[in-house]
């Protein structure tokens, strides 16, 4: 229950905060960096080295790997199809085709399944989410942006904190090597900071527009990432493989998770419908609490 109240009191405060001059207009810009830059790989590094390779492991990590290729090719050939913009079609594949399995995950899944939860969370989060926006995201953005800096291109990829702690955490979980235990705790207490720092950035930028050309886009970009995406892992992973663990219900929840608020900032930064982008973000997390329930209550009862 905390975990649920938290969810709401740092969404409420985060939008109060939007109303105090004392705050300034960036405000967001600095906790989202904070996440990325501190928290993110603490939580890689925390987590990571003590993960247990294994085969199981791909069904998680491809969650996200999944959800960015349908994305891509429903949008891609749509928007060749109906005559969009490239900066249209960007924008859609960016936001509707990665989660917020992270800063609004990380809360959810800890409230529905605990300490278990976070262990595939990390798994669907930073291999799958967080790989997939510092690699493919990068590459979809530029090329519907139409930068070709390819030198950039890598530097932007290479350089991405949280895909390189992940990395440095994945070699020392193949060699199984862990952190001194001081450090290991430094690590998870900056992680814990994750959930009340990123869903007071998502309360700051929730923004509620009434008139607007790009409702049709919106309803359409979240009709596919919170029915649609969770409706393939379900069938895929249940109905085809017949997996029913704990991990396989949080794969389904991280699939039906509101956009990714960096996946927004990246669309915002290569022009790709920032306004667009912003409201899949505002929109898309309210109305996310009530499909994620709805998932949640189905996979409960079938599951």
């Amino acid at each position: 229950m905390s975990n649920i109240l938290l969810i709401f009191i740092c969404l409420l405060a985060g939008t109060a905060l939007q109303r105090l001059k004392a705050f300034p207009k960036n405000t967001a810009v600095v906790l989202n960096q904070y996440v990325l830059y501190i928290a993110l790989p603490a939580m890689a590094l925390f987590y990571i080295p003590k993960i247990q390779l294994r085969y199981e492991l791909l069904f998680p990590a491809a969650v996200a790997w999944i959800s960015f290729g349908m994305a891509f090719v429903f949008f891609h050939f749509l928007g060749k199809r109906l005559g969009w913009s490239n900066k249209l079609t960007g924008c859609l594949i960016l936001t509707a085709g990665l989660g917020n399995t992270s800063f609004v995950g990380i809360p959810v899944i800890q409230a529905l399944y605990g300490s278990e939860g976070l262990e595939t969370l990390i798994v669907v989060d930073l291999p799958g989410t967080f790989v997939v926006l510092s690699t493919v995201g990068i590459l979809v953005a530029n090329s519907y942006a139409h930068t070709k800096n390819s030198a950039s291109l890598l530097k932007k990829m290479f350089s991405f904190p949280p895909l390189i702690a992940f990395l440095f955490g994945l070699l020392l979980a193949l060699f199984k090597v862990d952190f001194p235990e001081p450090l290991s705790e430094t690590f998870k207490m900056l992680a814990a900071t994750i959930s009340p720092i990123a869903l007071l950035s998502v309360g700051y930028q929730l923004k509620f527009q009434k008139d607007s050309k790009h409702y049709p886009y919106l309803i359409l970009g979240l009709m596919f990432q919170l029915i649609f995406v969770p409706l393939v892992i379900f069938m895929v992973y249940y109905g085809v493989f017949h997996l029913n663990d704990t991990a396989t219900k949080v794969c389904i929840i991280e699939a039906a998770m509101a956009p990714m608020i960096t996946a927004a900032i990246l669309a915002n930064t290569h022009g790709l419908k920032p306004q667009l982008s912003n409201m899949m973000v505002g929109f898309g997390i309210p109305i996310s609490f009530v499909t994620i329930g709805l998932w949640y209550l189905l996979i409960e009862y079938i599951m």
